[in-house]
């Protein structure tokens, strides 16, 4: 995750639209994103998570971890701002 900048408030959105599996190098990656934006006082969601993935992300509980957005439109829309 270098290089990977998240301020305090900000949101780190994953579009993961073009991801079509996800094996745990990749649930790593999310995983280490996410204590990053953490870190630094941000928010991390996921968008566009295909069935597959999201079956996976499900099995492992990160469902209940992540916020997760139909898409990227959805996420950044002024509603969804107030999470």
């Amino acid at each position: 995750m270098n290089g990977l900048t998240v301020a305090g408030g900000h949101l780190l959105l994953m579009d993961l639209a073009g991801l079509r599996f996800c094996d745990s190098s990749g649930i790593s990656a999310l995983l280490s994103a996410r204590s990053l934006a953490i870190e630094h006082g941000g928010h991390i969601a996921l968008a566009a998570v295909h069935a597959i993935t999201a079956r996976i992300l499900g099995i492992v509980g990160l469902d209940q971890v992540f916020t997760i957005f139909a898409d990227a439109a959805t996420a950044t829309a002024p509603s969804s701002a107030a999470r």
